[in-house]
């Protein structure tokens, strides 16, 4: 079993910054790939980055090029930096674990594993 907790959501302006932590617990020498996901209200859940068991990292397009995510395997915590956040990025954001991870030059496809967190609140202003 696999545990995780995200932390690090609040309320920021636009163009502010926050970073979001994943601390993972539990089984964790058997995770494979993790995933950041978002969900906004009233729409579905959507993924925003992945990260490999090797740490390599894709991001979707809407915030390439604003977020970052690093994978600290010592401390079992994956991060995602946000910066220049828009009010489009308002969403609780999801941890995910266990998933599978598969790129092909610039053609990526993530797969989640079982393991969720419960979130964590991020709201930009405008």
């Amino acid at each position: 079993q696999v545990q995780l907790v995200e932390s690090g959501g609040g309320l920021v302006q636009a163009g502010g910054s926050l970073r979001l932590s994943c601390a993972v617990s539990g089984s964790t020498f058997s995770i494979n790939a993790m995933g950041w996901y978002r969900q906004a209200p009233g729409k579905q859940r959507e993924l925003v980055a992945a990260i490999s068991s090797g740490s390599s990292i894709n991001f979707v397009e809407s915030v390439k090029g604003r977020f970052t995510a690093s994978r600290d395997s010592a401390n079992n915590t994956v991060y995602l930096q946000m910066r220049d956040l828009k009010p489009e990025d308002t969403a609780v954001y999801y941890c995910n674990a266990d998933g599978h991870l598969r790129s092909y030059g610039s053609i990526w496809g993530y797969a989640p594993g079982d393991y969720w967190g419960q979130g964590t609140q991020v709201t930009v202003s405008s």
